[in-house]
C-alpha cells in the first residue's frame, strides 16, 4: 500500500492508541499554562491562583475526554475498532485456526 497517510489520520491514530497519555498531557499542559497565567495576574492570591488552574485543567480534560470518546465511537461505526482488534489477536497468537 503506497499510500502516504494524511498528518490529520496520523494524529488521529496517535491519539486512538494513546489516548491517557493525551488527555494526561493535555491535563499537565493546561496546568502549567493555566499557572503562567495566573501568576501574571498581580492582584490575585496564590490559593485564588492555584485554584483557577486547577479549573482550567479541569476544563481542558473534560473537552479531551470529550474528544477520545468522539473518535472511539467514529472508529466502532466505522469498523476500524474490529480491524484494530482483529489484527492484534493474529499477532498475538490468538486468532481461529482452521
Amino acid at each position: 500500500m503506497g499510500e502516504e497517510k494524511g498528518k490529520l489520520e496520523s494524529i488521529r491514530e496517535w491519539i486512538i492508541e494513546n489516548k491517557l497519555r493525551a488527555v494526561g498531557s493535555l491535563w499537565a499542559s493546561g496546568i502549567v499554562g493555566s499557572m503562567a497565567y495566573n501568576w501574571s495576574q498581580p492582584n490575585m492570591k496564590s490559593s485564588v491562583k492555584l485554584i483557577h488552574a486547577r479549573l482550567h485543567a479541569q476544563a481542558l480534560t473534560l473537552a479531551a475526554l470529550a474528544g477520545a470518546a468522539m473518535v472511539e465511537y467514529y472508529d466502532h461505526k466505522s469498523g476500524a475498532k474490529v480491524e484494530r482488534v482483529a489484527k492484534f489477536l493474529e499477532i498475538h497468537g490468538h486468532g481461529h485456526k482452521n
